[in-house]
C-alpha cells in the first residue's frame, strides 16, 4: 500500500529574517524528524529559498503560473498551507486540505481601518471554508479567529509552534560587541513592535541596548526617543543579523526586551528562555500565553511603570534564581513536539468520516 502524500507549503520563507522563515525551518526540519516513514513529504517553496531542508524531502517549486494552474492539483491526499498568505490558493488543490493561522493582528493595531479588516477577515473566512482543519499557533489566536469567524469553531485547534535552541560558535564574536552588559531586542522595527519604548529603561543604569531586525523609517523615531532620554550612545540597531550573532546575542544579553502589541506567537521570547534570560514584555495579544509565569510584563508603557518593572524583575531573577525556572519553561516549546501533532493531524483528516 502506497505511503499517503502530504504536500506542505513553506513559500514564505523567502526572506531569512522574517519569522516565517524561522516557523518554516524549524516545523520542515521538524516534520522529517518525526515522519517516521508515515508519509511522503513534499515541500512547496520558492526556488531560491536559502534553505532547502538538506534536500531530504521533495520539493515542488513555486511559479507564478501556478496561480491560474496547480499541475499537481490532484496528486496529493493532504495539503497543508502554513500561513494565511496561502499564494498556492485552497481551491487550486483537491484532497483534505489544513490551514494554520498565524494571527489575524490587523484588529490589534491602533489606527487600523475598518474596511480593511473586514477584507481582511473575509479573506480569511474564505481561505478558511475551503479547509477541512484550521490550526492557530496560540490560543490567542484562536480565540482572535472565533471572535471574528465564529463559524470556524468545529475545525479549529491549537498547536503551539517551537523554538530552536540556539547554540553559539566556539569562539565566535558578533558583528558589534557591546563593551558593557547589555539588553537585547530582534524584530522588524515597525511601530508595533515597541522598540521606541526600549531608550527609557536605560535610564539611572549602565546598559547598552542593542535592536537587531530589518530597519523601517520607524528608526527615526527610535534614535528620536534614544535622544530624548541622552541614550544615543548606548545604543545599537545592527539590522539583520545571522544566527550565529543572534544566538551570541541571547546568550550574553542581561535580558531580552520586548514591548509588542501584535504577536501571534512570539519565537524570540522561548529563543531568549531556552538560555535562562529574564524576558520582558508587553502584556499584549499571545504574549503572556507564550512568557508564562516566568517572565515579566508591562502593564503599559509609561517610563516610570517600565522601569520599575524591569528593576523589579531583575532584582527577582539574580536573588532568586529563576534560570533554571524559566528554561524549563521554554522546553515546553519545541518543534518536535509541534511536528508530532501536525502529523497526527495529517492522519485524523485522512480517516474515513
Amino acid at each position: 500500500m502506497s505511503k499517503p502524500r502530504i504536500l506542505v507549503t513553506f513559500d514564505s520563507m523567502k526572506n531569512p529574517n522574517s519569522g516565517y522563515f524561522s516557523f518554516g525551518k524549524g516545523l520542515g526540519d521538524a516534520l522529517i524528524k518525526e515522519n517516521k516513514a508515515r508519509f511522503r513529504l513534499t515541500y512547496y517553496m520558492f526556488k531560491n529559498t536559502i534553505y532547502l531542508f538538506n534536500k531530504l524531502v521533495d520539493i515542488i517549486y513555486l511559479y507564478r503560473l501556478h496561480t491560474i494552474f496547480f499541475p499537481y492539483y490532484n496528486k496529493f491526499d493532504v495539503v497543508h498551507l502554513t500561513d494565511q498568505t496561502c499564494r498556492l490558493k485552497p481551491y487550486r488543490v483537491n484532497g483534505k486540505k489544513i490551514m494554520t493561522i498565524h494571527d489575524i493582528n490587523k484588529v490589534h493595531l491602533p489606527g487600523s481601518k475598518q474596511s480593511k479588516i473586514r477584507k481582511h477577515i473575509n479573506k480569511l473566512r474564505y481561505y478558511a471554508s475551503l479547509c477541512d482543519r484550521v490550526v492557530a499557533i496560540s490560543q490567542f489566536v484562536a480565540d482572535d479567529i472565533l471572535r471574528f469567524i465564529p463559524e470556524l469553531k468545529s475545525k479549529i485547534s491549537v498547536i503551539h509552534n517551537g523554538a530552536e535552541k540556539l547554540v553559539v560558535p566556539e569562539n565566535h564574536e558578533p558583528s558589534h560587541s557591546p563593551k558593557k552588559l547589555f539588553l537585547f531586542t530582534i524584530g522588524l522595527l515597525s511601530p508595533q513592535k515597541g522598540f521606541h519604548y526600549l531608550p527609557s529603561l536605560l535610564q539611572g543604569n549602565d546598559y547598552e541596548l542593542v535592536i537587531s531586525g530589518i530597519e523601517t523609517p520607524h528608526k527615526a523615531r527610535i534614535i528620536e526617543e534614544a535622544q530624548k532620554y541622552n541614550c544615543l550612545d548606548r545604543i545599537t540597531i545592527t539590522g539583520p543579523i545571522s544566527d550565529d550573532d543572534k544566538a551570541w546575542y541571547f546568550k550574553n544579553c542581561s535580558a531580552f526586551v520586548f514591548p509588542s502589541i501584535a504577536e501571534g506567537f512570539g519565537l524570540p521570547v522561548i529563543e531568549a528562555q531556552y538560555f535562562g534570560k529574564p524576558v520582558f514584555l508587553a502584556k499584549a495579544t499571545s504574549l503572556p500565553e507564550i512568557g508564562g509565569s516566568v517572565a515579566y510584563y508591562f502593564d503599559g508603557f509609561e517610563p516610570a511603570h517600565m522601569q520599575a518593572v524591569f528593576a523589579e524583575g531583575m532584582k527577582d531573577w539574580k536573588e532568586n534564581g529563576r534560570e533554571a525556572a524559566i528554561m524549563e519553561h521554554a522546553n515546553l516549546f519545541s518543534w518536535e513536539n509541534a511536528a508530532r501533532k501536525y502529523l497526527a493531524l495529517y492522519e485524523e483528516v485522512l480517516k474515513p468520516i
